[in-house]
């Protein structure tokens, strides 16, 4: 039995969206395989549906992700939407019940640079969150679930906060030792969650831009010194994009900073094709070629991270020195 995250002596190994690098991203496939390879949890993005079941996608625009367009019952479904600011045209889990997008088939998000993943393409549903739990507890492994677009859901009365925490309660996960980190970009709701619920929170910071809900003034605010001991008071640690572990080649401050105000600090998101990796650690001019992530990843362990997202699992548990559990 694997233990709990809290007690996993090494860095955190986070399935990002599964083992997303070798199968379609949040699929029970993509999961499973993740967790044969060592990962000590298990990511999956949630977005509601109609009758507000959480399901695991990571946007609710799921033409890239499904077979939706195929779907000639569903064509008038397609619309446009403005979701955080960005206007996006497709088709959107909330129009549609569960019943209804049981009947939808996953396929590969990035076939170009992952053309080996469309060989699953069409196996597999969209799973629900309670299936992605069933699926951690009966192997083992932890959660680290990421509420997406809380207050575009909330304004047009899809409240999400509320059924991640009763899912974690049907789960007998609401305690600080539960194997559960919960994530989010926004900030209101991660600070509405401390009083719902005693599981770890993660603040997910970017290198540019603010949060969506507006309440602070930008990422790089939160990540100063003050920032950072603002995060404290309700989350556990943050999860900045890798790039903000580096100035340049050369470490920055960010993980110390951090880890001075009482943070753990888990980047995203490594993955091992040269398109994603920089030019230190490609190997090659393809872009879909896989390059060195072992020694990007490693080299962020030099600095002191607690734990890191990676769409290799496998690859991951190397990097940190130990084998597969």
């Amino acid at each position: 039995m694997t233990p709990p995250p809290s007690a996993t002596p090494f860095p955190l190994v986070i399935a990002h969206r599964g083992a997303s690098g070798e199968r379609p991203e949040h699929s029970i496939a993509s999961y499973a395989l993740a967790i044969r390879e060592g990962a000590d949890v298990i990511e999956p993005d949630l977005v509601p549906t109609k009758d507000d079941v959480l399901v695991a996608r990571h946007e609710n625009e799921i033409s890239e992700t499904t077979d939706v367009a195929q779907h000639p019952e569903f064509a008038a479904r397609r619309t446009t939407k403005t979701i955080d600011g960005q206007t996006l045209t497709g088709w959107f889990t909330e129009d549609f019940t569960l019943a209804e997008l049981k009947t939808l088939r996953v396929k590969e998000r990035l076939p170009q640079l992952r053309p080996g993943n469309t060989a699953y393409d069409g196996q597999e549903t969209i799973p629900t969150f309670a299936e992605v739990i069933a699926l951690a507890k009966a192997n083992g492994v932890g959660i680290y679930p990421e509420t997406k677009h809380p207050t575009y859901f909330a304004s047009i009365g899809h409240p999400t906060d509320a059924l991640v925490v009763k899912a974690l309660r049907e789960a007998g996960w609401d305690s600080a030792e539960a194997p559960v980190f919960l994530q989010s970009f926004e900030v209101a709701n991660l600070k509405r969650l401390a009083g719902m619920t005693k599981v770890r929170l993660i603040q997910l910071v970017d290198g540019e831009g603010a949060p969506a809900d507006g309440a602070a003034p930008s990422y790089a605010a939160m990540t100063t010194p003050d920032g950072l001991r603002d995060v404290a008071r309700y989350a556990y640690g943050i999860g900045p994009n890798k790039a903000m572990l580096w100035d340049g080649a050369t470490p920055g401050t960010l993980v110390a900073d951090a880890h001075a105000a009482g943070l753990k600090v888990h980047p995203w998101t490594y993955r091992a094709e040269n398109y994603f990796l920089p030019e230190r650690f490609r190997r090659g001019a393809d872009p879909r070629a896989q390059g060195d992530v072992v020694a990007e990843i490693r080299a962020a362990l030099a600095q002191g991270i607690d734990g890191f997202f990676t769409d290799f699992p496998a690859m991951g548990v190397a990097a940190t020195g130990r084998g597969a559990k």
